[in-house]
Formats: structure tokens, sequence, C-alpha cells
């Protein structure tokens, strides 16, 4: 819910009366549309509690949407304090302990709330909508919206959206079982018709720090471009692979391959890369050694590494560990010719 990295895109604007049939004001997927109409369009600002990982964090957003896009600001109220600044297509992230900036480019609408974007398309052979009974939170009137998923494959979303605004005021992220794996609550909440400049500047005096650029990985074609061209097979119900591309990332030695998976919500990114010599443990596959594979569990995301055809795999997303394990064992070289281009699915 709370991302740092492009992995998950927004929808630009969603249109509440773009559905060819009408549906009741009081249905559930109604309820989503009007909250992604309120993340896409509306400015706010505010506190919220970020839960995940036993890890518990304290922050405050400012999010302003304009002719030039969108800009957002997020601080940590305790801890590290460290804050993203996002605008113009690029993302600082402010080290204050370690007197750093990061400077990324970033495609990204924002970095809060834009996978509950996608809420109200997903398919209803995947996931369930439902909704409970009415609740409050921090003080407002809130309709709860279910979003359960039909198989132990994917993740699926609790969402209490605000009956005066439709901004999401509270969001789980839940196990098929009902366990929380993430959840973001807003303690404090405004929608300012218009934000300052100044509110989305960084409240940290950066002068004298490290300023750190990680520039933008170089699309790979033609004569340095693997001849390996991957592909799926048997992957798990729903998912399909939505873009593949092939990108020299800063550092490294050898091209990358970016392959991403998803179901319409849950999103899989793999990474595949030529492995180096001395790189195998003992274990054997194709007549070619492997190390072990394993597993890691980063915040709500997890992920899986593993070798196939003398490549290193990782996949990582935020769905249960079985589905990034089927999705990184489903892969299978074949010839670069053969597989779809770059931005293509299957």
């Amino acid at each position: 819910m709370f991302r740092t990295s492009a992995r998950v895109a927004a929808f630009a604007s969603l249109s509440l009366g773009a559905a060819a049939v009408a549906l009741p004001a009081d249905d559930p997927r109604t309820w989503l549309e009007r909250m992604g109409h309120a993340i896409a369009t509306r400015n706010y600002q505010g506190t919220f509690v970020h839960e995940h990982g036993g890890q518990t964090d304290t922050l405050h957003i400012v999010h302003r949407v304009g002719d030039s896009g969108v800009a957002e600001r997020i601080q940590a109220m305790d801890g590290s304090g460290r804050e993203f600044v996002r605008r113009a297509g690029q993302l600082r992230t402010y080290f204050p302990d370690q007197r750093v900036v990061l400077v990324e480019s970033t495609a990204q609408e924002g970095l809060l709330l834009t996978e509950l974007l996608q809420l109200n398309t997903v398919a209803p052979q995947l996931y369930r909508l439902s909704e409970a009974p009415q609740a409050r939170v921090s003080g407002r009137s809130a309709h709860v919206i279910d979003v359960e998923p039909q198989d132990e494959l994917r993740y699926g979303y609790r969402v209490w959206i605000d009956e005066a605004s439709a901004m999401p005021l509270k969001t789980q992220l839940r196990t098929p079982a009902g366990s929380v794996v993430e959840q973001l609550v807003f303690t404090e909440l405004t929608l300012p018709a218009q934000i300052d400049d100044s509110a989305l500047e960084p409240q940290v005096d950066a002068r004298g720090w490290r300023w750190l650029r990680h520039d933008s990985a170089v699309r790979v074609a033609g004569p340095g471009a693997p001849a390996v061209s991957w592909q799926s097979e048997q992957l798990p119900a729903g998912f399909r692979m939505t873009a593949r591309s092939t990108r020299l990332l800063p550092g490294a030695r050898s091209a990358v391959t970016h392959l991403v998976f998803s179901d319409g919500l849950a999103t899989v990114s793999v990474f595949v890369e030529q492995s180096e010599p001395g790189a195998a443990a003992p274990g054997r596959r194709g007549g070619t050694a492997h190390a072990a594979p394993s597993m890691t569990t980063l915040g709500p995301s997890v992920a899986f590494s593993t070798f196939v055809d003398g490549h290193k795999v990782i996949a990582i997303g935020e769905v249960p560990a079985d589905t990034v394990r089927a999705i990184a064992g489903s892969l299978r070289a074949g010839e670069a010719a053969g597989g779809p281009r770059d931005g293509g699915h299957q």
C-alpha cells in the first residue's frame, strides 16, 4: 500500500459514468469506483500509521494533483526522519541519519494508495466483492468493502471508505484466511482545494549532503540483447505476462530481463540474469549446477530466488509464497527470436 518502487502503475483517472449498466448506489463496486475517482483527482494531506512485518511507522503525507501531474511528499514522523518527495517524474529520498539524498527516475502516479485504483476492476472469478457493516474510523463514518480472493494464490483487501469524501481512511492487505499482512490508517486527513509548492519541499536542509543518482536502466536491443527469450508455462490461475523488457542496470555485468505477471490486481516482478561462473552450488537441473532456492520476506512482499537454465531468477511480489515460487518455476528459456517483444504479453 505504501510503495517506493514502480511495480504497480496507477490509472490516470476513473469515470463514474463509464459503466454500461448503472450500479446501485450501495453496490461495493460503486464505492470502489468513487474511491478511485477521489484518489485520482483530490488533493489531500494528513498523518497515517503504517503497520507491516511487525513494524509500525507514523508518517505525514502531502499529495497534490494538478495540470503538471501528481506531486507528493511523505515524511517519517519518528525514527529515521526520512522523506520521500516525488515530482515531475523524479523521486528524491532524503536520509537524515546518513546525510544522503537518493535521486531516481519514476513513472509512478504516487507512492501511496496507487494499487487501490484497481480494486473496482478485479475479475469476479478471482476476487469476490462484498460490503461489511459500516464502521467509524478517526471519527468518520465509513463503508467497509471486502475484496476477497477466490483461492489461496493471492491476497485480498479490506477498505474503509469515507462516506462523505470517498477517500480511503483505512486499508488492509489480507491473506486468504483473513490475517492482516499490512495495514494503513489515517489518524488525520484533510482535503484542501489548493496546496502551495512550499508544502511539497523537504523539511530537512540537505546542503552539504551527499547526492546519489540512480541512473535509469539502459534498454538493451540488437547485438547486446540476451540470446534467450523467456516463456512461461503453467502459470497460477488468472496470472499472465503483461510486460517484458531487457535492460542493463547500473553496475551490472550483464543485461537483466524484467518480466511482469499480473492477475489485474496482484503483480509479480521477475528478474532474470545470466549467472556468473562459480556462482552455482551443489544441486542439479538439466545437467547444470544451481544454488539452492531461497525465500525471503520483505515487509508485505515475498521474494523467491532460484536458478533456471543457467540463469539466476528472482521473483518478488505482494502475494503468497507459493505464488512467487510457482511463477519463477514456470519459466523456460527459448530462442530470443521466438518470444514477444518488449512490452508484450502472452
